[in-house]
């Protein structure tokens, strides 16, 4: 993925099977770097959800957002099994965007 603006639903995990936050965002690497440094108050920072476990790109906002609102309804198993489709080890699929690694 190259680093322009990318509209996405997202999801960010604090390990595997762990805490999820599922979110959508007009620019994913900003958000995700805003996860991974926790300058954004909220659920993700208070459960420490820093990697991105998965993520799904679309060509407006409205998309993600119809999308975003139809994940949060799922099971969390469900959910889960999203991510493992597509990342079944869990990998942080954002962990080389960005210079410094945040722990």
């Amino acid at each position: 993925m190259k680093a322009d603006t990318v509209i996405a639903v997202y999801i960010m995990a604090n390990g595997r099977n762990g805490t999820i936050y599922t979110g959508v965002t007009s620019d994913l690497f900003q958000r995700v770097w805003q996860h991974r440094t926790g300058v954004t108050p909220g659920f993700a920072q208070e459960h420490g959800c820093k990697a991105l476990v998965w993520y799904e790109q679309h060509e407006s906002m409205i998309e993600a957002i119809v999308r975003e609102k139809a994940i949060k309804k799922w099971r969390r198993g469900w959910k889960l099994a999203l991510i493992e489709r597509g990342n079944p080890q869990w990998k942080d699929l954002g962990a080389d965007w960005f210079s410094a690694t945040v722990d």
